[in-house]
């Protein structure tokens, strides 16, 4: 059984690197280029004066975890489904929305192979 075309990645996952993610944003979200450096930016600077590689190991995992989704449509559409659901629901279903975007982002985190929130 093969799977449907809607449902293949658009890109094989790249390396969880600056280089690749970089790469990969191009390919996949061109628009988002601009806070992806901007982003990468203010992780270098924090981790300059604070002497501390933390804050580009979050950048790091933020955007690979954001490839993953990106890279799979399906995927991306279910996530801004639940994150249009949190922001204009009831109190009920942004508790459901933000619950169901917390299991998206642990499953994501899981298959890139980082650790989950």
């Amino acid at each position: 059984m093969t799977t449907p075309a809607a449902e293949q990645p658009l890109i094989p996952q790249p390396p969880a690197t600056v280089a690749a993610l970089r790469q990969a944003v191009s390919q996949i979200a061109p628009a988002a280029l601009p806070a992806f450096t901007r982003e990468l930016d203010q992780a270098a600077d924090q981790s300059r004066q604070g002497s501390d590689l933390a804050p580009l190991r979050r950048f790091v995992t933020q955007w690979a975890v954001y490839v993953h989704i990106q890279r799979q449509p399906g995927l991306a559409a279910d996530l801004r489904r639940w994150e249009d659901t949190a922001e204009a629901g009831d109190a009920t279903q942004a508790r459901q929305a933000a619950a169901e975007i917390g299991r998206l982002l642990d499953e994501a985190h899981a298959a890139v192979g980082l650790p989950t929130r």
